[in-house]
């Protein structure tokens, strides 16, 4: 089994590797830079693939080095996610570059990577696409008075989100006649460099959910959103 995790070369996406590598899988490391990219993959015993997801030159690149080297693709974790430094809790003061910004790779990013890699992933037996998301693109939770999540308002971070688990259903709506399961994974508040080290998870915590989604079986959900509780609501 063959899978490629974006932005792998630390915190979520880094854990889901070791978690996958440690179950006989062959793992490529996505990672925008080589140098990190190459330690993470020497020290879990996985293999490089260097990609910078906002970059189309970069992501046909990979492809096709995917292409050359295994004609196949089982498992596509787009993990890789940023939150804009000039991200504030007020909407009204988040630039629009901003959202750009996030945009790009929470977005756009995912479209482009799932896009050059859906070839090879219809070639695998049952492949699985795996969105990273957050409980923060909730609409019901961010709606919520009661819930915790509605202080969070974040514009970019949360809309980009939000729109990843559009994408998420609208893919797994047009793979709906195939063996490809496309889900949306909430790893939860975990501590992480995308904030700070806040969160009260751990990246290991937050893989498990990733990882189950990676490995469904013919009788698992498609075009759902899950944490480790079960289905978040959109």
């Amino acid at each position: 089994m063959i899978a490629l995790i974006t932005g792998a070369n630390k915190g979520i996406g880094y854990q889901t590797a070791r978690i996958l590598t440690e179950r006989g899988v062959t793992v490529l490391i996505g990672a925008r830079d080589a140098v990190r990219g190459q330690r993470a993959a020497e020290e879990l015993g996985a293999r490089l693939l260097q990609l910078d997801v906002t970059s189309a030159e970069s992501v046909a690149s990979a492809a096709k080095q995917v292409e050359e080297e295994y004609g196949v693709l089982d498992v596509l974790v787009n993990n890789a996610g940023v939150i804009a430094a000039q991200e504030g809790p007020a909407p009204s003061a988040t630039p629009v570059d901003a959202l750009r910004t996030t945009y790009e790779t929470n977005v756009f990013g995912v479209v482009a990577v799932t896009n050059a890699m859906l070839p090879l992933l219809r070639r695998a037996a049952a492949a699985r696409i795996v969105n990273v998301s957050s409980g923060l693109a909730s609409l019901a939770r961010a709606t919520d008075p009661e819930d915790e999540f509605r202080a969070h308002n974040y514009l970019a971070y949360n809309s980009s989100k939000a729109a990843l688990n559009m994408i998420t259903v609208s893919y797994a709506k047009e793979l709906a006649g195939t063996p490809i399961k496309v889900n949306a994974a909430d790893p939860g508040y975990c501590a992480t460099d995308l904030n700070g080290h806040t969160g009260h998870r751990t990246a290991e915590q937050g893989a498990a959910v990733v990882v189950r989604l990676a490995l469904l079986d013919a009788d698992g959900p498609t075009g759902v959103h899950l944490q480790d509780e079960g289905v978040v609501p959109w």
